[in-house]
């Protein structure tokens, strides 16, 4: 392979991560897997608590949980209890050599401590500083905590998940997590890009609610237009060509959401005379359309509508299972998931999703498993001239 081409857009960049749970680490891994250098930073007397949740209760055990494994690989662990002067010096002296610092913790907590991004800056002006929450530095609810489900339920996503009959419902993977994790890596790859315009770091601040209101980006915008407060639909849409339907033997997923996409179906159906000019007419024709259109699916089952309709190139699936899915083939084409086996403290075999997308040079990749608490506190610490008799005094002090 060309040396050249596989470099990772991140390689050369230090990521200082202390952070902990899901949406940070999970931005911090994204810059991970794509090269950067990550050292994840943690309380030697009170780890990360995904260390022991998940799964599997041997891993939980060894403080490798599941759920750490999902945004850990790549990173190197350092221990440190910034409660201690002796720990505060160690952050800031790997400030200078870093060009990215990620925490999630309350919003003041570390500037409490004196390493705020205004007194961080100062060790280093090129410095990106991020600070994630669930609400924001400032505002009402600026200090306030909360979780993904917490901020489903404040930002209105609860309300328009689920049927009529059946909301609030909260949506059954940590959404918001993952996709302020998703934003988080953004915000950081847009700030490194202007520092190599302007020469200088800066602060981003970093919300999960922000995050969830551009989850809700439609609705947002047609409750501002209309005034109409959203309401939860379900697996029903405002078109019949779009929804979930029962088949001969299970529920199949139609999206045939744009009107070239209606025309082709009606006249594949054998109905041209349902084709409808615009979306007014599709709305007010919809009742009747699916009247035609419940009995005629019925007659095959859920993979062979699949098929049909995937065939006269109108968008639809059966419904699958996540076995299924990793099972299928097209996974292993796009090389977003990588498998550990018998790794250092990970027997086994496990997968965990590295990125949504690939390059064509410089993708995707994990160089080392997740790694122990501590692991890396040596090798670390030497590397800023610590010596062995130090390391170890500051083990014996609990600093690390």
């Amino acid at each position: 392979m060309d040396p050249i081409n596989d470099i990772r857009p991140f390689e050369g960049i230090r990521v200082l991560d202390i952070t902990h749970v899901l949406a940070a680490p999970f931005a911090t891994y994204q810059l991970a897997v794509f090269g950067a250098d990550v050292i994840k930073i943690e309380n030697p007397h009170e780890p990360e608590q995904t260390r022991i949740d998940g799964s599997d209760p041997q891993l939980s055990a060894d403080n490798i949980g599941t759920h750490f494994i999902i945004q850990n690989g790549g990173k190197r662990s350092l221990t440190l209890d910034l409660k201690t002067e002796q720990g505060r010096e160690i952050l800031r002296k790997l400030v200078p050599g870093a060009d990215i610092l990620v925490e999630n913790f309350r919003p003041g907590a570390l500037k409490a401590l004196g390493l705020g991004y205004e007194d961080l800056r100062k060790l280093n002006p090129r410095l990106i500083y991020a600070s994630m929450s669930a609400f924001g530095q400032d505002g009402p609810r600026g200090g306030q905590t909360g979780y993904d489900q917490v901020i489903q339920a404040v930002s209105g996503l609860m309300m328009v998940n689920g049927t009529a009959d059946m909301v609030p419902m909260k949506v059954g993977t940590p959404a918001v997590d993952y996709s302020t994790g998703a934003m988080g890596a953004f915000a950081l790859a847009a700030a490194l890009f202007q520092r190599e315009r302007t020469g200088l770091g800066q602060y981003i601040d970093l919300s999960m609610l922000d995050t969830a209101l551009m989850l809700m980006g439609a609705h947002l915008t047609n409750y501002s237009r209309s005034g109409k407060e959203p309401k939860a639909g379900g697996n029903r849409h405002e078109f019949s060509t779009c929804g979930l339907y029962d088949t001969a033997d299970g529920k199949l997923q139609i999206a045939a959401i744009n009107l070239r996409q209606q025309a082709r179906l009606w006249k594949a159906l054998g109905h041209p005379e349902l084709v409808k000019t615009n979306n007014g007419e599709r709305r007010k024709g919809a009742d009747a359309e699916r009247a035609i259109l419940l009995p005629i699916l019925l007659t095959k089952t859920a993979a062979e509508w699949e098929n049909w309709f995937q065939d006269h190139h109108i968008p639809a699936a059966r419904i699958w299972t996540l076995p299924e899915t990793l099972a299928h083939g097209q996974l292993e084409s796009r090389d977003i998931l990588h498998h550990y086996e018998d790794e250092p403290g990970i027997p086994g075999k496990i997968t965990a999703p590295k990125a949504a997308f690939k390059l064509d040079h410089g993708g995707a990749r994990i160089d080392r498993p997740p790694p122990r608490l501590g692991e890396h506190n040596e090798e670390l610490l030497a590397e800023l001239g610590y010596s062995a008799e130090e390391i170890a005094n500051l083990r014996a002090t609990g600093a690390i």
